[in-house]
């Protein structure tokens, strides 16, 4: 029975050990994956492609934030919330494509400028 209880153990802890392996990679893949998006969203798209593709992930972006913001509201609001948020995306895809046929086109929907700092200051007054 020691022996049955042992190997049972032995079975165990290796299995415990192979999840555990399992359970660790997918974080370092998931750090490399994100550092790769970073260093790609600093390069600047060149090509009237790279324009299209970078305007299409923007609407899609736009179209998921606007679409959480239209379910916090209540229920009589939501339904023109969501009609305008899906009609922005019709028209952000539209122009990305019109961006895809004409490579002079720029960007769609600038606003505001550049940020100009991520720190908070505070004064304090005594």
């Amino acid at each position: 029975m020691t022996t049955l209880i042992s190997s049972r153990s032995s079975l165990m802890i290796a299995a415990a050990v192979t999840v555990g392996g399992l359970l660790a990679a997918p974080s370092a893949a998931w750090a490399q994956s994100e550092e790769a998006s970073l260093q790609r969203g600093a390069v600047p798209d060149v090509t009237p492609q790279q324009r299209y593709q970078s305007a299409i992930r923007e609407a899609g972006g736009g179209l998921k934030v606007s679409l959480e913001e239209c379910r916090a509201m209540v229920a009589a609001e939501r339904k023109g919330c969501e009609s305008q948020a899906r009609s922005r995306y019709q028209a952000d895809m539209a122009a990305a494509k019109a961006m895809l046929r004409d490579p002079s086109a720029g960007p769609v929907h600038v606003v505001g400028g550049p940020i100009r700092s991520t720190e908070m200051v505070y004064e304090i007054k005594k």
